[in-house]
C-alpha cells in the first residue's frame, strides 16, 4: 500500500513475515497471536481452544483489520495526490481482472485453500508441546514471507479472512463482491490443515523420551484444565 512501489513483492512479503514473527513473540504469552480466524478455526479443530475463545478471538481480528485498514487509508490520504481506495483497491484481494496477475477464480481459490494449509500446518507444528521451544515464532514467519511470495501475484494474499474483509468494506463494489472466497477458501485450508496435522501427529505417550515425557504430562494436565 504505501510502501510497495519502493519495495516491490519480495519486500511486501518480508514485511507480512517479519510482522508476524514479531507478533508472535510479543503477544504469543498472551494470546497465542491468534490475528487470523483461518489460524483460530485450525487451532479450534486440533482442539486446542474451545469454541467460545475461538469466536472471540475471530470477533477481535476482524475489528482489528478494519482498524488497521482504516489507519492505513488514513496515511495514504495524507499523499499529495490523495487516495482512492475503490480506484487502488487499498490492497484488497481478487481474482480475475482484480488479481496482480489476472489469474482465474478457480487458480486464486485453490491458491488460497494450499497456502492457507501450509501456513495452519506450521502454526500446529510449531507450537505443539513437542516441539523446540522458543522458534515458533521463526517458523510461522518464515512460511508467511514464503507464502506472500508465491502468493502475492495471483491473489494480492489473503490467507487470512480478517485481513480481506478489512479492505474490502473501504473498497466496496468488486472487493465486497470477490470477498467470499478469501473467507471460504481459508477456512477451508485451515480445516484440511487441521485434519493432516492430526493424521500426522505422534501422540507424546508413544514417544519414550525424556522430553516425551515431560510433553505429556503437560499435555495431561492442559486437558485436565480444558475438562
Amino acid at each position: 500500500m504505501l510502501a510497495g512501489s519502493h519495495i516491490g513483492f519480495v519486500g511486501v512479503s518480508f514485511a507480512f513475515g517479519l510482522s508476524l514473527l514479531a507478533m508472535v513473540y510479543t503477544i504469543g504469552p498472551i494470546s497465542g497471536c491468534h490475528i487470523n480466524p483461518a489460524v483460530t478455526l485450525g487451532v479450534l479443530l486440533a482442539k486446542e481452544i474451545g469454541g467460545r475463545d475461538a469466536a472471540a478471538y475471530m470477533a477481535a481480528q476482524i475489528v482489528g483489520a478494519v482498524i488497521g485498514s482504516a489507519c492505513v487509508l488514513f496515511i495514504a490520504n495524507g499523499a499529495a495526490s490523495g487516495y482512492d481506495a475503490a480506484t487502488a483497491g487499498l490492497g484488497a484481494n481478487g481474482y480475475g481482472a482484480h488479481s496482480p496477475g489476472q489469474y482465474s477464480l478457480a487458480a486464486a481459490f485453490v491458491a488460497e485453500i494450499v497456502l492457507t494449509m501450509f501456513l495452519v500446518l506450521t502454526v500446529l507444528g510449531s507450537t505443539d508441546i513437542k516441539a523446540p521451544v522458543g522458534f515458533a515464532g521463526l517458523a510461522i514467519g518464515l512460511v508467511l514471507t514464503l507464502i506472500h511470495l508465491v502468493g502475492i501475484p495471483i491473489t494480492n494474499t489473503s490467507v487470512n479472512p480478517a485481513r480481506s474483509i478489512g479492505p474490502a468494506i473501504f473498497v466496496g463494489g468488486w472487493a465486497l463482491q470477490q470477498l467470499w472466497l478469501f473467507i471460504l477458501a481459508p477456512l477451508i485450508g485451515a480445516a484440511i490443515a487441521a485434519g493432516v496435522y492430526g493424521a500426522i501427529r505422534i501422540p507424546a505417550e508413544l514417544i519414550s523420551t525424556p522430553q516425551a515425557e515431560r510433553a505429556l504430562a503437560s499435555e495431561q494436565a492442559e486437558r485436565g484444565k480444558r475438562r
